[in-house]
């Protein structure tokens, strides 16, 4: 995601007394989130047209392992793009319901250079940083 991000998109300025979260900043992270979406939907679809293409059967059972491993693989990368289309979907949600750019934990700003980052992220650093302490407790 993070090469899409930088390739397309240059870095929100905010302008001097500018309100957090106003049109022009929602709509600088839509322009994202959708154009991601766009690209990982056309990467899906090339993946699918590209296995049908491709689908052979070897005789040689080395060439046959070969090309299930490099399918399998395809599968799992294109399994975490369907995962973070769903997470842009949700995001997109919360664009059109008001509560983007707000931590769901705790309501404050999650910030725009945050969402420069991860324009995916729903908790502010604080928050996500006590999730991730609590997560490494527990697995011990």
């Amino acid at each position: 995601m993070e090469e899409l991000l930088h390739k397309h998109f240059a870095p929100y300025q905010p302008k001097k007394d500018e309100e957090y979260m106003c049109a022009d900043q929602i709509r600088h992270f839509r322009d994202i989130l959708e154009s991601i979406k766009q690209e990982l939907s056309e990467d899906i679809d090339r993946t699918v047209h590209t296995m049908q293409d491709e689908a052979t059967l070897f005789a040689d059972p080395n060439d046959r392992a070969s090309q299930e491993t490099d399918i399998a693989i395809e599968l799992r990368n294109r399994d975490r793009e369907r995962k973070l289309i769903k997470k842009i979907d949700e995001t997109l949600g919360r664009i059109a319901n008001g509560n983007y750019g707000y931590c769901e934990k705790c309501g404050v700003e999650i910030g725009i250079k945050r969402l420069e980052a991860r324009p995916t992220a729903t908790l502010c650093i604080d928050c996500k940083t006590l999730d991730e302490l609590k997560e490494k407790q527990i697995a011990k």
